[in-house]
């Protein structure tokens, strides 16, 4: 489809709301949360990661939506139109940054494409996780099957955006969105009800602060730039279609609330589980694909209920991959007048190069290293404390202190806002904000 760039706009506040929140939850809320959360002591992780994003989170995502907004352009057009030349540069470094995110990711959204086809046949409920290890070793160190599950995944995201804003991304939300929250709770209901599941509701709300530590309040900064797709391009991008009239700061406040709520909701489909079974919920990364099948294994109706998990896992991926697609062709068909179906073709092209290289990371490719780090960790490293803190860290200081003006103007072309709240939002984008980015980039580095 064919859609002007310079016109293309939401149809409703509730599918720009609901696109952004897709955005921002992707994987994170359903596989990095509850390893992030079962490994740096649950409520001690969560409490201080719904403070962050409500304060910090929140003034970041307000200036990304309002730089988008008042430059109806891409990410380095927006900028450079609404900050002055070379301000472009950190909207730039945001949309290679989501580039290169898309590319690695899509390999993991290939892997969900195949867990939920396994769980669908019945493959791959192991109730003995070391086995299930090894079978998760082979399939992704077999560069064949899991370029191709990458492909898949590519192309049911490019089939999306190639529909444009009103008819794919707009119409996907809001069917999927939905649809991920009930199966969410479908299956958190199932946990709770096992013997043995209010252990993990306890592990993940009762505070234990003896467990507190320094490890546990940086990650949890670390987590809220992840889960609201901060410093990539995206939010910019989806703000470039937001109506002028909209309430940007309620809008902004929906997306956060819709964030968090679907990382706790994701916390509760795996810890509950998780404990009833007596299994460790600090087994990292492999929770998801390793832990959850032998949970499944060994619950009443197993295959059902692995069917919908596997199925929030690929919606989760996808409302999440196609904003990076989108962000990427807001680039092309603004910043050098392409066509949005070669933009979408190109863009896709590349990730298929980058991702593929990143696949074979995991096989013949296992030994090819920079710095020590396989191509997918220098993707994953670069991407996640050089790009995406060095974007936001521009845009912050362009939002307060560069345009301000424009910041005032967006943010009360709805609803008047208070001098003293104007002054609040202004130190927390300009001040508090940057500190927060060189804090998190610093220690990760």
């Amino acid at each position: 489809m064919s859609e002007n760039q310079t016109t293309a706009s939401w149809g409703s506040r509730l599918g720009f709301i609901l696109a952004s929140a897709g955005s921002a939850v992707g994987l994170g809320a359903i596989w990095k949360f509850p390893y992030m959360a079962g490994t740096n002591g649950g409520s001690v992780f969560m409490l201080p990661y719904i403070f962050f994003t409500f304060t910090v989170g929140i003034s970041l995502l307000v200036a990304e939506f309002a730089m988008g907004r008042a430059g109806r352009e891409g990410p380095m057009a927006s900028l450079t139109k609404v900050c002055g030349r070379g301000w472009g540069f950190f909207g730039g470094v945001g949309v290679f940054t989501v580039f290169l995110i898309l590319s690695f990711y899509s390999g993991v959204g290939g892997w969900c494409i195949k867990y939920m086809v396994d769980a669908f046949i019945g493959r791959g409920l192991i109730s003995d996780p070391e086995l299930l290890g090894t079978h998760f070793g082979a399939f992704v160190s077999d560069g064949s099957m899991s370029f191709l599950y990458m492909m898949i995944f590519l192309g049911i995201t490019a089939v999306v955006v190639l529909r444009g804003i009103q008819g794919g991304i707009e119409r996907v939300a809001k069917v999927l969105m939905p649809a991920l929250f009930i199966l969410m709770l479908i299956i958190i209901v199932r946990g709770l009800t096992l013997p043995g599941g209010l252990a993990g509701l306890e592990y993940l709300f009762a505070p234990r602060w003896e467990d507190f530590n320094a490890s546990a309040l940086f990650n949890a900064m670390g987590f809220c730039f992840f889960s609201l797709s901060l410093g990539a391009g995206t939010m910019i991008t989806y703000g470039s279609y937001l109506s002028p009239k909209a309430d940007l700061p309620g809008a902004v406040g929906w997306v956060a609330v819709l964030a968090i709520m679907s990382s706790i909701l994701g916390g509760l489909m795996v810890l509950p589980a998780v404990f009833a079974f007596g299994l460790d919920p600090s087994a990292g990364p492999g929770l998801t694909f390793v832990t959850m099948p032998a949970v499944f294994s060994k619950m009443p109706l197993g295959q059902l209920f692995a069917v919908m998990f596997y199925v929030c896992l690929v919606v989760a991926a996808l409302t999440s991959s196609v904003s990076m697609l989108e962000a990427c062709t807001a680039l092309l068909t603004r910043q050098f007048s392409m066509r949005r179906t070669p933009a979408i073709l190109l863009t896709v092209a590349g990730c298929t190069v980058v991702g593929l290289a990143s696949t074979l990371s995991f096989g013949v490719w296992s030994d090819v290293k920079f710095f020590n780090r396989t191509i997918f960790d220098i993707l994953d490293y670069v991407t996640s404390n050089v790009g995406m803190p060095l974007s936001t860290f521009g845009i912050a200081i362009a939002a307060a202190w560069v345009a301000w003006p424009t910041m005032k103007r967006e943010l009360t072309a709805a609803r008047p806002v208070s001098e003293s709240g104007l002054w609040f939002i202004r130190i927390m984008i300009g001040v508090v904000s940057p500190l927060f980015v060189l804090v998190v980039a610093g220690g990760s580095l």
